[in-house]
């Protein structure tokens, strides 16, 4: 069964990331705006925002954190068979999804929510395992975000959009708090080195200990507020979520991101997590009713999650097939595309960009980016590494 695809977890997941990131968004405008006839079971606007979440999203958490783990614990990696089996539940999952109107919910809660389970459990006894307690956080992170799917999956049960409504900000939200975690760590490390080996001088990316652990505590409230704190204070969700977009914004400003500027593997990454500053900065203003409400999860979602997943895969898929990390021939469109349908999908639900020419645009932006990225990268992703070594 050896064959390159099945080398390194993150070959088959960030491949189906890019396929899935182009095929689900041209379906969801097909039925907005083409009124084309979807077998999804939820309600649409949830079903979107759940493909979103737990089918991208998922794929991109696993392909990335399947391949650090090995370097964070020096654990071989999962591959061929057990690989294989992982992926199927994924691909169970998705088709359970898209076929959700013709099976029990029951069904259909069960094979979805298999895959993040099982991720869950391989993350967390290979972290135990190797006594890796630094990433352990990690681990609760995939717990919560398997709890986040089941509140989803027991809201359309139920019949209460409270409870989908829960599952989405939840999750949400702990993909935030994941890139906030993750981008401290790659960021300021990958600036750095790429800086010293070109001989700069001057300033370098700092990291402050204080600064960092505001930045992950700030985050964490506003998840936990969000979700627990009074409905009848929206103040109290503003003011920690301003909080934490400043926190967020100094921290970005010490990784010197414009020293970054001749290279884009690195440059994508710091904009991505400026979508991050931008999505909790309009998070705090749509509290005090500054700003229209569903701005900040276009920023975080189309914004910081579009960007980094796409920044982070183009880079890691190069390093880890013994690549040089220059962008192929194209790539920049990628980075091009996706930043363009965040900008426009933030516009419009702003109401600064007329709606319908809003959503065409970032979804065509989008479905571009994904799309480029899978054509580029298949090649790369399906064959053996170039240096000859395994993996």
């Amino acid at each position: 069964m050896s064959t390159p695809i099945l080398a390194y977890p993150f070959r088959p997941f960030f491949l189906l990331t890019g396929i899935y990131g182009a095929i689900t968004i041209l379906a969801w405008m097909a039925f907005l705006l083409g009124g084309l006839p979807l077998p999804l079971g939820w309600s649409p606007l949830h079903w979107h925002s759940h493909e979103m979440l737990f089918g991208l999203g998922s794929a991109a958490i696993a392909g990335f954190i399947l391949t650090a783990i090995c370097n964070w614990t020096g654990a071989a990696p999962l591959r061929n068979r057990g690989l294989l089996m992982l992926l199927l539940l994924w691909l169970i999952g998705r088709i359970a999804f898209w076929t959700a109107s013709y099976w029990p919910a029951i069904v259909v809660a069960g094979l979805d929510m298999a895959f993040l389970f099982a991720l869950t459990v391989y993350v967390t006894r290979v972290l135990l395992f190797h006594g890796n307690k630094r990433n352990l956080p990690l681990a609760l992170i995939l717990v919560l975000l398997t709890l986040a799917n089941a509140l989803m999956h027991y809201g359309f049960v139920d019949g209460q959009i409270q409870w989908l409504q829960w599952g989405e900000q939840l999750a949400l939200g702990l993909v935030t708090l994941m890139m906030v975690m993750i981008g401290g760590r790659i960021i300021p490390l990958f600036t750095g080195n790429w800086l010293r080996n070109r001989g700069a001088t001057g300033l370098l990316p700092r990291s402050y200990p204080a600064l960092d652990a505001a930045a992950l505590l700030s985050t964490l409230l506003v998840i936990l507020v969000d979700l627990f704190g009074p409905t009848h204070e929206p103040g109290l969700l503003g003011a920690i979520a301003l909080v934490a977009a400043l926190v967020n914004a100094l921290r970005l400003l010490g990784w010197v991101g414009w020293r970054t500027a001749p290279e884009p593997l690195l440059w994508i990454l710091h904009l991505g997590y400026g979508w991050i500053v931008l999505g909790l900065l309009l998070k705090g203003l749509a509290a005090f009713a500054w700003v229209a409400p569903s701005a900040w999860l276009h920023a975080l979602g189309a914004g910081a999650m579009g960007t980094l997943i796409l920044g982070v895969m183009s880079r890691v898929a190069l390093g880890h097939t013994g690549r040089p990390l220059s962008l192929p021939r194209w790539g920049l469109l990628i980075y091009i595309a996706i930043s363009l349908a965040a900008v426009a999908r933030v516009l419009a639900a702003l109401d600064w960009l007329d709606y319908q020419m809003g959503l065409v645009i970032s979804a065509s932006g989008w479905t571009i980016a994904f799309g480029v990225f899978t054509w580029i990268y298949w090649p790369i992703l399906t064959s053996p590494r170039v240096d000859g070594r395994p993996g």
